[in-house]
């Protein structure tokens, strides 16, 4: 199955972990759902994506001293697959997994999707579990010195024919449950091994194969970052999506240093391969951390990152509980001016980026839209410029259609000009005259 049929556009959807970290519930996955259903599904955005530990029983009751708690009991069917905590998700209960919340987002006309970490559990490595259609048992095929660095859930996978059949028993029991998205973590870059920050290769591998032997489309994303761009073509082989970046959080030098990431991967997003800007943290954040707020970042703040996002091509995946969205935050995610530059035949380039500002383009042969969008990095109200010479553009010939306010406007005489305050950001479509 070819993964580039069915990720056509970069992925839009909510993922839970900005704001639950690994404690969110069945009930708050379908009021999430409710919520994209009916405001944002007419806008793009689609999946739905559980993020990490929603097999871990007490998940989050020990957040003051541990993010993921050291060996607590997880959820396992008798083949080494995690299934669902059913304090948690109560349908999932009897083995039928996830695949009645699946069914229920779903019959929303949305997808749904599940966090994995790479690996097969270390208690069933420990307790000799079964694989399902091998002789092997799980110590058999796990790699004890292959783990996570920050998880304790996993053993890395042992890169052998039994190996595969655990991986591909694994993808066939989640696309039973109609899982359309899968975001495997301490994969892209295994940053605990600083000498091979690439030694899950083959499970990539393994993973990639397993869903395309599965008869499901799935779109597979690849976590943390930040992602070797040595290993491009290898990402662009095997995946979907592939974070460029560590854990993106409210900060505005992490914004800003988004620009260098960008740059270096703006070559490498095609139909059905995508370089991730990692989620967006707009709204209401941190519940699950113990620090329910509002982002951090300013308006001009959200405006740039948004506009980044959009014409560098990245999947777009909210971390905000949406059901607290206020108007603002969701005038950001419904502006489909600046939505429509996310297609992956608009190429995006970097043409100037220093300290001060940062200006991108784009073109679409398929729609002959043209963008330009202009940052100011500083934190002064600056005067941003890009000489028409420099664009190969010849004076009078266009306009420019602001995306973010929809008024039009005519250039300077030899330059598209902007006053922009600190960290803002205006992006404009040309518009050719006939």
């Amino acid at each position: 199955m070819d993964k580039n049929t069915f990720a056509t556009l970069p992925p839009m959807g909510w993922n839970s972990y900005d704001y639950y970290d690994t404690t969110v519930t069945e009930e708050r996955v379908r009021a999430n759902a409710d919520y994209m259903s009916k405001h944002l599904k007419s806008y793009g955005w689609e999946y739905i994506v559980v993020d990490i530990e929603w097999y871990a029983h007490g998940a989050g009751s020990m957040r003051n001293q541990f993010q993921y708690i050291p060996f607590s009991k997880l959820e396992m069917d008798e083949y080494s697959r995690l299934m669902p905590d059913p304090d948690r998700f109560p349908s999932s209960k009897d083995g039928a997994g996830f695949a009645p919340l699946a069914s229920y987002v779903h019959s929303l006309g949305l997808k749904f999707g599940i966090h994995i970490m790479r690996g097969i559990p270390r208690i069933a490595a420990h307790d000799h579990c079964k694989i399902y259609g091998c002789d092997l048992s799980a110590d058999q095929i796990a790699d004890p010195s292959s783990i996570c660095g920050w998880n304790p859930d996993m053993y890395g996978v042992r890169d052998t024919k039994e190996g595969q059949l655990y991986y591909d028993s694994l993808i066939s029991l989640y696309a039973s449950w109609g899982v359309d998205f899968i975001k495997c973590d301490d994969i892209c870059n295994t940053n605990l091994y600083r000498h091979n920050p690439y030694s899950a290769q083959h499970e990539i591998e393994m993973l990639s194969s397993a869903i395309a032997r599965c008869g499901r489309p799935i779109v597979l994303s690849l976590s943390p970052g930040p992602a070797l761009i040595e290993k491009a073509w290898h990402y662009e082989t095997h995946a979907n999506m592939w974070r460029i970046t560590d854990d993106f959080w409210d900060n505005w030098d992490l914004l800003k240093d988004m620009f260098h990431r960008c740059e270096l991967w703006q070559n490498h997003v095609s139909q059905g391969c995508y370089p991730d800007c990692d989620m967006l943290p707009l709204g209401y954040l941190g519940k699950g951390f113990g620090e329910e707020r509002l982002t951090r970042f300013t308006r001009d703040e959200q405006r740039t990152m948004m506009t980044l996002w959009c014409l560098f091509g990245s999947p777009l995946m909210l971390g905000a509980e949406m059901t607290k969205l206020d108007d603002w935050t969701l005038s950001l995610l419904t502006n489909e001016a600046i939505l429509a530059m996310r297609t992956p035949d608009c190429r995006p380039h970097q043409i100037c980026l220093d300290n001060q500002k940062a200006i991108w383009t784009a073109h679409s042969n398929q729609t002959q839209k043209t963008y330009i969008a202009l940052f100011n990095l500083s934190d002064q109200t600056s005067s941003i410029e890009i000489s028409l010479e420099n664009l190969s553009i010849q004076v009078g010939s266009f306009s420019l259609l602001d995306l973010w306010n929809g008024q039009l406007s005519s250039p300077a005489s030899s330059a598209i000009r902007a006053i922009l305050p600190p960290h803002g950001c205006v992006a404009y479509e040309l518009c050719c005259h006939s």
